[in-house]
Protein backbone atom coordinates (compact mmCIF):
# COMPACT_ATOMS: atom_id res chain seq x y z
CA UNK A 1 0.00 0.00 0.00
CA UNK A 2 1.29 3.78 -0.75
CA UNK A 3 1.98 5.81 2.39
CA UNK A 4 -0.39 8.54 2.78
CA UNK A 5 1.47 11.85 2.46
CA UNK A 6 0.81 15.78 2.69
CA UNK A 7 0.80 16.45 -0.67
CA UNK A 8 1.57 20.90 -2.00
CA UNK A 9 -0.02 21.64 -5.09
CA UNK A 10 0.85 24.99 -6.99
CA UNK A 11 -1.15 26.43 -9.53
CA UNK A 12 -3.73 24.15 -8.28
CA UNK A 13 -7.18 26.40 -8.50
CA UNK A 14 -8.33 24.91 -12.29
CA UNK A 15 -7.18 22.65 -14.79
CA UNK A 16 -3.84 19.97 -14.74
CA UNK A 17 -3.65 21.19 -10.98
CA UNK A 18 -7.16 21.13 -10.03
CA UNK A 19 -7.15 17.49 -11.49
CA UNK A 20 -4.08 16.65 -10.11
CA UNK A 21 -5.26 17.68 -6.47
CA UNK A 22 -8.85 15.81 -6.95
CA UNK A 23 -6.68 12.35 -7.55
CA UNK A 24 -4.13 12.58 -4.74
CA UNK A 25 -7.37 13.70 -2.66
CA UNK A 26 -9.12 10.51 -3.68
CA UNK A 27 -5.98 8.13 -2.82
CA UNK A 28 -5.71 9.46 0.43
CA UNK A 29 -3.41 12.21 0.37
CA UNK A 30 -3.60 15.03 2.29
CA UNK A 31 -4.07 18.19 0.08
CA UNK A 32 -2.66 21.72 0.19
CA UNK A 33 -3.43 23.76 -3.08
CA UNK A 34 -1.87 27.13 -4.13
CA UNK A 35 -2.60 30.02 -5.93
CA UNK A 36 -2.71 33.73 -6.74
CA UNK A 37 -6.32 34.20 -6.94
CA UNK A 38 -8.10 33.64 -3.66
CA UNK A 39 -11.69 33.38 -5.26
CA UNK A 40 -10.59 30.76 -7.71
CA UNK A 41 -9.01 28.46 -5.05
CA UNK A 42 -12.39 29.38 -2.94
CA UNK A 43 -14.57 27.91 -5.99
CA UNK A 44 -12.24 24.97 -6.55
CA UNK A 45 -12.38 23.67 -3.25
CA UNK A 46 -15.80 24.30 -2.85
CA UNK A 47 -15.65 22.12 -6.24
CA UNK A 48 -13.56 19.36 -4.87
CA UNK A 49 -15.88 18.95 -1.71
CA UNK A 50 -18.75 18.18 -4.00
CA UNK A 51 -16.68 15.22 -5.35
CA UNK A 52 -15.19 13.72 -1.96
CA UNK A 53 -12.25 15.84 -1.41
CA UNK A 54 -11.42 17.92 1.02
CA UNK A 55 -8.27 20.48 0.88
CA UNK A 56 -6.25 23.52 2.15
CA UNK A 57 -6.19 26.56 0.20
CA UNK A 58 -3.45 29.09 0.28
CA UNK A 59 -2.80 32.36 -1.71
CA UNK A 60 0.66 32.39 -3.38
CA UNK A 61 2.70 34.29 -5.92
CA UNK A 62 5.09 31.56 -6.25
CA UNK A 63 6.85 33.54 -8.57
CA UNK A 64 8.04 35.52 -5.65
CA UNK A 65 9.98 33.84 -2.63
CA UNK A 66 9.23 35.56 -0.31
CA UNK A 67 5.55 34.24 -0.66
CA UNK A 68 7.02 30.73 -1.32
CA UNK A 69 9.08 30.78 2.28
CA UNK A 70 5.62 32.14 3.94
CA UNK A 71 3.35 29.61 1.53
CA UNK A 72 5.27 26.34 2.40
CA UNK A 73 5.38 27.50 6.53
CA UNK A 74 1.54 28.00 6.27
CA UNK A 75 0.98 24.74 4.51
CA UNK A 76 3.53 22.38 7.08
CA UNK A 77 1.47 24.70 9.67
CA UNK A 78 -1.76 23.22 8.51
CA UNK A 79 -1.12 19.46 7.35
CA UNK A 80 2.58 18.87 8.34
CA UNK A 81 5.58 18.02 6.80
CA UNK A 82 5.44 18.08 2.73
CA UNK A 83 5.79 14.56 1.22
CA UNK A 84 4.74 15.49 -2.27
CA UNK A 85 5.07 18.08 -4.41
CA UNK A 86 3.73 18.99 -7.66
CA UNK A 87 5.30 22.44 -9.17
CA UNK A 88 2.46 22.87 -11.64
CA UNK A 89 1.55 26.62 -11.89
CA UNK A 90 2.13 28.21 -15.19
CA UNK A 91 0.87 30.69 -17.75
CA UNK A 92 1.27 30.87 -21.64
CA UNK A 93 3.26 33.67 -23.48
CA UNK A 94 4.69 34.67 -26.48
CA UNK A 95 4.54 36.59 -30.45
CA UNK A 96 6.90 37.51 -32.55
CA UNK A 97 10.46 37.70 -30.98
CA UNK A 98 11.05 41.20 -32.11
CA UNK A 99 8.47 42.51 -30.30
CA UNK A 100 8.68 40.68 -26.86
CA UNK A 101 8.26 42.84 -24.06
CA UNK A 102 10.88 42.04 -21.48
CA UNK A 103 7.90 42.49 -18.83
CA UNK A 104 6.76 39.45 -20.67
CA UNK A 105 9.46 37.25 -20.77
CA UNK A 106 10.49 37.94 -17.25
CA UNK A 107 6.35 37.49 -15.90
CA UNK A 108 6.61 33.50 -18.18
CA UNK A 109 9.86 32.82 -17.11
CA UNK A 110 9.29 34.10 -13.41
CA UNK A 111 5.50 32.00 -13.27
CA UNK A 112 6.89 28.74 -15.10
CA UNK A 113 10.38 28.84 -14.45
CA UNK A 114 11.60 30.19 -10.82
CA UNK A 115 8.59 29.36 -9.03
CA UNK A 116 10.01 25.45 -9.32
CA UNK A 117 12.94 26.48 -8.28
CA UNK A 118 12.09 28.53 -5.28
CA UNK A 119 9.04 26.02 -4.26
CA UNK A 120 10.92 23.12 -4.56
CA UNK A 121 14.29 24.93 -2.94
CA UNK A 122 12.05 25.79 0.41
CA UNK A 123 10.43 22.21 0.37
CA UNK A 124 13.88 20.75 0.34
CA UNK A 125 14.84 23.10 3.26
CA UNK A 126 12.25 23.86 5.27
CA UNK A 127 9.44 21.45 3.94
CA UNK A 128 9.83 18.12 6.08
CA UNK A 129 10.29 16.35 2.64
CA UNK A 130 13.31 14.48 3.91
CA UNK A 131 11.41 13.25 7.23
CA UNK A 132 9.22 11.44 5.12
CA UNK A 133 9.10 8.17 3.22
CA UNK A 134 9.16 7.97 -0.38
CA UNK A 135 9.17 11.88 -1.29
CA UNK A 136 8.04 12.89 -4.62
CA UNK A 137 8.31 15.69 -6.67
CA UNK A 138 6.58 15.83 -9.48
CA UNK A 139 7.11 19.46 -12.14
CA UNK A 140 4.35 20.13 -14.51
CA UNK A 141 6.67 20.84 -18.02
CA UNK A 142 5.21 20.29 -21.60
CA UNK A 143 6.09 18.73 -24.66
CA UNK A 144 7.21 22.66 -25.71
CA UNK A 145 10.45 21.70 -22.74
CA UNK A 146 11.36 19.36 -25.89
CA UNK A 147 11.00 20.80 -28.89
CA UNK A 148 10.50 24.71 -30.30
CA UNK A 149 7.13 26.13 -30.02
CA UNK A 150 6.46 28.42 -33.20
CA UNK A 151 5.41 31.90 -31.59
CA UNK A 152 6.14 30.95 -27.68
CA UNK A 153 10.02 31.29 -27.40
CA UNK A 154 9.08 32.33 -23.88
CA UNK A 155 6.95 29.31 -22.82
CA UNK A 156 9.27 27.15 -24.73
CA UNK A 157 12.38 28.56 -22.89
CA UNK A 158 10.89 28.55 -19.64
CA UNK A 159 9.87 24.91 -19.91
CA UNK A 160 12.95 23.72 -21.50
CA UNK A 161 14.27 25.07 -17.99
CA UNK A 162 11.84 22.85 -16.30
CA UNK A 163 13.15 19.57 -17.66
CA UNK A 164 16.62 20.43 -16.94
CA UNK A 165 16.11 21.41 -13.70
CA UNK A 166 14.46 18.10 -13.19
CA UNK A 167 16.69 15.58 -14.71
CA UNK A 168 20.03 17.54 -12.75
CA UNK A 169 17.67 17.56 -9.51
CA UNK A 170 16.61 14.25 -9.65
CA UNK A 171 19.99 12.88 -10.10
CA UNK A 172 20.80 15.18 -6.75
CA UNK A 173 17.99 13.87 -4.97
CA UNK A 174 17.97 9.87 -5.53
CA UNK A 175 20.50 9.03 -3.33
CA UNK A 176 18.32 10.46 -0.64
CA UNK A 177 15.35 8.79 -1.45
CA UNK A 178 13.71 11.60 -3.14
CA UNK A 179 11.99 10.48 -6.55
CA UNK A 180 11.79 13.89 -9.16
CA UNK A 181 10.26 14.13 -12.44
CA UNK A 182 8.72 16.06 -15.18
CA UNK A 183 5.68 15.57 -16.93
CA UNK A 184 5.32 16.80 -19.63
CA UNK A 185 1.72 17.50 -21.52
CA UNK A 186 1.18 18.43 -24.96
CA UNK A 187 -2.02 19.88 -25.73
CA UNK A 188 -4.65 19.60 -23.32
CA UNK A 189 -7.85 21.08 -22.77
CA UNK A 190 -7.70 23.49 -20.31
CA UNK A 191 -8.30 27.49 -19.60
CA UNK A 192 -4.67 28.35 -20.42
CA UNK A 193 -5.33 25.92 -23.75
CA UNK A 194 -8.18 28.71 -24.62
CA UNK A 195 -6.13 31.44 -24.15
CA UNK A 196 -3.50 30.06 -26.46
CA UNK A 197 -5.82 29.12 -29.12
CA UNK A 198 -7.38 32.58 -28.87
CA UNK A 199 -3.51 34.34 -29.22
CA UNK A 200 -2.99 31.86 -32.36
CA UNK A 201 -6.34 32.65 -33.65
CA UNK A 202 -5.02 36.74 -33.14
CA UNK A 203 -1.89 36.22 -34.78
CA UNK A 204 -3.03 34.15 -37.86
CA UNK A 205 -5.89 36.64 -38.38
CA UNK A 206 -8.04 33.28 -38.46
CA UNK A 207 -10.40 31.93 -35.96
CA UNK A 208 -10.25 30.21 -32.79
CA UNK A 209 -12.23 26.97 -34.29
CA UNK A 210 -9.65 27.03 -37.26
CA UNK A 211 -6.52 26.54 -34.65
CA UNK A 212 -8.31 23.82 -32.62
CA UNK A 213 -8.94 21.70 -36.27
CA UNK A 214 -5.05 22.54 -37.07
CA UNK A 215 -4.13 21.52 -33.55
CA UNK A 216 -5.94 18.74 -33.18
CA UNK A 217 -4.18 17.15 -36.95
CA UNK A 218 -1.00 17.31 -35.24
CA UNK A 219 -2.09 14.82 -32.53
CA UNK A 220 -1.95 11.52 -33.74
CA UNK A 221 -4.99 10.22 -31.19
CA UNK A 222 -6.30 12.92 -33.06
CA UNK A 223 -7.54 15.02 -30.10
CA UNK A 224 -6.25 17.09 -26.86
CA UNK A 225 -5.61 15.02 -23.70
CA UNK A 226 -7.60 15.82 -20.71
CA UNK A 227 -6.16 17.09 -17.53
CA UNK A 228 -7.29 14.26 -15.59
CA UNK A 229 -4.82 11.89 -18.17
CA UNK A 230 -2.37 13.97 -17.42
CA UNK A 231 -3.07 13.77 -13.82
CA UNK A 232 -3.26 10.29 -13.23
CA UNK A 233 0.42 9.87 -14.30
CA UNK A 234 1.28 12.18 -12.00
CA UNK A 235 -0.55 10.45 -9.18
CA UNK A 236 1.31 7.13 -10.36
CA UNK A 237 4.84 8.54 -9.93
CA UNK A 238 3.98 9.41 -6.19
CA UNK A 239 3.13 5.96 -5.58
CA UNK A 240 5.99 3.25 -4.00
CA UNK A 241 5.78 1.14 -7.35
CA UNK A 242 7.47 4.62 -9.24
CA UNK A 243 10.40 4.80 -6.90
CA UNK A 244 12.93 3.91 -9.38
CA UNK A 245 11.58 6.17 -12.07
CA UNK A 246 13.62 9.92 -11.40
CA UNK A 247 15.26 12.29 -13.12
CA UNK A 248 12.88 11.79 -16.05
CA UNK A 249 10.79 14.06 -18.34
CA UNK A 250 7.66 11.71 -19.56
CA UNK A 251 4.96 12.63 -22.22
CA UNK A 252 1.11 12.59 -22.33
CA UNK A 253 0.44 14.14 -25.50
CA UNK A 254 -1.71 11.70 -27.52
CA UNK A 255 1.92 10.98 -29.62
CA UNK A 256 2.53 14.46 -30.10
CA UNK A 257 5.71 13.69 -29.15
CA UNK A 258 7.71 10.77 -28.91
CA UNK A 259 10.84 12.02 -27.56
Amino acid sequence: MTALRHALVTGGSSGIGKAVAQRLGKAGHTVSICGRDPEKLRSAAKELAELGVSVTTLSADVSDPQQVRELVGRAVEANGPIGILVNNAGRNGGGKTAELTDELWREVLGTNLDSVFYVTREVLSRGGIHDVEHGRIVNIASTAGKQGVLLAAPYSASKHGVVGFTKAVGKELAPQGIAMNAVCPGYVETPMATRVRRAYADAWETTEAEVLTAFEAKIPLGRYSTPDEVASLVEYLTTEGAASITAQALNVCGGLGNF
